[in-house]
């Protein structure tokens, strides 16, 4: 791994743009682009997230419990949650989306469907 990639620490000192950048080069390094079309991408996001569900698959929740204590089953499964987000980063850096003006925009939407005296303790899904 080169600098830039070792030289992102925690969430709490790391920006979106920097882990945008750092899975940009690692992949314009390999040549990447010419395989990273927004449909390839986005199988990419899907596939990775079909992993990561696999692990729960089946299983209650005190089995899932007991697999974040797993040190091997934690690690698998956050190198799972990776996969997706480098998929995430990558389509959001090949598209200029800004990921952060995206979630507050859609986290204002979802407040308008879902105001707190409504949902409060429920899952039930709004209607459009």
């Amino acid at each position: 791994m080169d600098q830039k990639t070792t030289a992102l620490p925690d969430d709490a000192h790391t920006t979106v743009l920097a882990l945008k950048h750092v899975v940009q080069d690692f992949c314009e390094a390999r040549d990447w682009d010419q395989y990273h079309s927004a449909k390839d991408l986005a199988i990419g996001v899907i596939t990775e997230a079909a992993e990561l569900l696999e692990h729960f698959r089946f299983q209650n929740a005190a089995q899932i419990e007991a697999q974040f204590r797993d040190p091997d089953e934690s690690t698998a499964i956050v190198t799972e949650v990776a996969d997706v987000m480098i998929f995430l980063l990558r389509f959001a850096q090949r598209f200029d989306i800004d990921l952060s003006q995206a979630v507050h925009d859609k986290l204002i939407d979802n407040d308008r469907r879902y105001p707190v005296a409504m949902a409060h303790g429920s899952n039930r899904k709004a209607q459009r």
